[in-house]
């Protein structure tokens, strides 16, 4: 294993203080329990945001965390579930007096300790489980579909209507909304290794791709012998699309995402493959994002995630965000 590290004990400790020295002008660091928070929060009688999971996904969840996006968010050691003190926490320091709406991945670890927080609560608030993984039903970590890049577009979403003034039932409705019109599906080249683990998180040939796979080296839908890009892609989209079955002429929003060890000059040819094929559907690809949005460590692979959009998603999704993974 070759990683830069000097003790796995405190890595992530010393990573969270390095993201935060970094975007100081954004977020602060809290310790002991760990959450991060915006800088400057936002006006009171607004709708709080907060998400966490295990570290690892970078920029996911921290990289989300400012006007536009995330209140907070609660980072767990690499690959493991933050505890419910931290939600807690940071649902404590976050509170504006309009509710807290916690937004989850549908992992066994992240709705179980969610879920402990919210019963020990006493602040009103709401949760929205994110499931847009299509691969598969259920695996490793989880009952029922994963959560994977479509967070991030329920994290805009949701944030953008908080940031705006829209009371907790609507985020609440936003969010649901989103994930149900959103779908993802990843495939890797190679595993990743976990630093404490010391080795790779499962065994993958020179030849060979696991198509599928999800964000922890969870098993896909399948082990393939590695193809074209344009035929990867395709299989990609086949399951996206039998998933949300757009209607032609549906406006979309194409993210192409980057699993941590993929270099960007394939993540833009895979966005043009991608493209292609939505066009010959005769679908509207309104939107698009390119980069490492929810990374696994340093996996080598990608992930296409398709939202079909209404005019409230595409306003929403364009509206202003400053935070250290997305500006505009």
């Amino acid at each position: 294993m070759k990683k830069f590290l000097d003790d796995v004990d405190t890595l992530l400790e010393q990573s969270l203080q390095g993201f935060a020295a970094a975007h100081a002008d954004l977020v602060q660091l809290h310790l002991h329990p760990t959450f991060l928070v915006r800088r400057h929060p936002k006006p009171m009688g607004r709708v709080s945001l907060i998400s966490g999971g295990g570290s690892g996904h970078e920029p996911l969840h921290l990289g989300y965390v400012g006007p536009g996006m995330l209140d907070a968010a609660c980072p767990g050691q690499v690959f493991t579930s933050p505890t419910p003190d931290q939600m807690l926490a940071a649902a404590k320091t976050v509170d504006r007096g309009a509710g807290v709406l916690f937004i989850v991945k549908n992992y066994a670890g992240d709705t179980m300790n969610f879920q402990v927080a919210s019963d020990m609560l006493s602040i009103e608030h709401v949760t929205v489980l994110v499931n847009d993984d299509v691969a598969v039903e259920s695996s490793t970590h989880t009952s029922g579909r994963r959560g994977v890049a479509g967070t991030v577009v329920v994290e805009k979403v949701v944030g953008a209507a908080a940031e705006a003034g829209a009371d907790l039932n609507t985020c609440k409705r936003l969010g649901d909304r989103a994930n149900a019109r959103t779908a993802s599906m990843g495939v890797a080249f190679s595993s990743c290794t976990v630093p404490a683990a010391g080795v790779p998180t499962f065994d993958i040939g020179p030849g060979e791709i696991e198509m599928g796979v999800g964000i922890h080296g969870e098993p896909g839908r399948r082990r393939e012998l590695i193809k074209p890009a344009s035929v990867i892609v395709d299989e990609l989209l086949d399951a996206i699309l039998a998933d949300l079955s757009p209607a032609a002429g549906q406006p979309v929003l194409l993210l192409v995402n980057g699993l941590g060890g993929t270099p960007l000059m394939e993540l833009y040819l895979l966005q043009q493959l991608a493209a292609r094929r939505l066009e010959r559907e005769g679908l509207r690809l309104q939107r698009m994002r390119v980069g490492n949005m929810v990374t696994s460590l340093e996996m080598a692979g990608a992930s296409l995630t398709l939202t079909v959009l209404d005019d409230e998603l595409l306003r929403l999704w364009d509206a202003p965000a400053e935070t250290p993974a997305l500006r505009w």
